[in-house]
């Protein structure tokens, strides 16, 4: 009795796994990366606009919270202390943009205050970071149509 061979198969890559495989990783990369994010300031109300801009690079935080309290980069501080705080903060880059972190309820004289005293040491630039509210589409009336 003569025992048939069967014909080899050849081998084959399946890529739809190794699909699966990549964009897991890619995935858990992505996530990964925006939980190391760094934040400098601290969570606070900010008033709402429909038209604020996109981050920016920034290099100082100045957070005003609710009651008053003031810190740069998470570090507390006061209004006497401040502007030596805040040039040492801007030693490396005195161009940069100095970032308001103020809760809506802080009293506009305070905000003032604060870069009145900023100035004071040369600060030229600043933010006032709000919050983004998605702002509804516009609705364009035509002409009536006449008859």
């Amino acid at each position: 009795m003569k025992i048939r061979q069967r014909p080899q198969k050849r081998a084959r890559i399946e890529i739809i796994p190794m699909i699966d495989v990549i964009f897991f990783l890619l995935v858990f990369f992505m996530v990964s990366s925006l939980a190391m994010t760094r934040l400098n300031s601290f969570p606070v109300s900010l008033p709402k606009t429909s038209t604020s801009s996109e981050a920016i690079q920034q290099n100082v935080i100045l957070t005003i919270k609710k009651n008053g309290t003031l810190y740069i980069n998470q570090a507390p501080t006061d209004l006497k202390s401040l502007g030596s705080q805040l040039a040492y903060e801007m030693r490396h880059h005195p161009q940069d943009v100095v970032i308001i972190n103020a809760d809506e309820g802080v009293n506009y004289g305070r905000v003032i205050q604060v870069m009145d005293c900023a100035k004071q040491i040369g600060v030229r630039k600043f933010a006032l970071a709000t919050q983004s509210v998605p702002q509804p589409p516009l609705k364009i009336h035509g002409s009536p149509k006449n008859p």
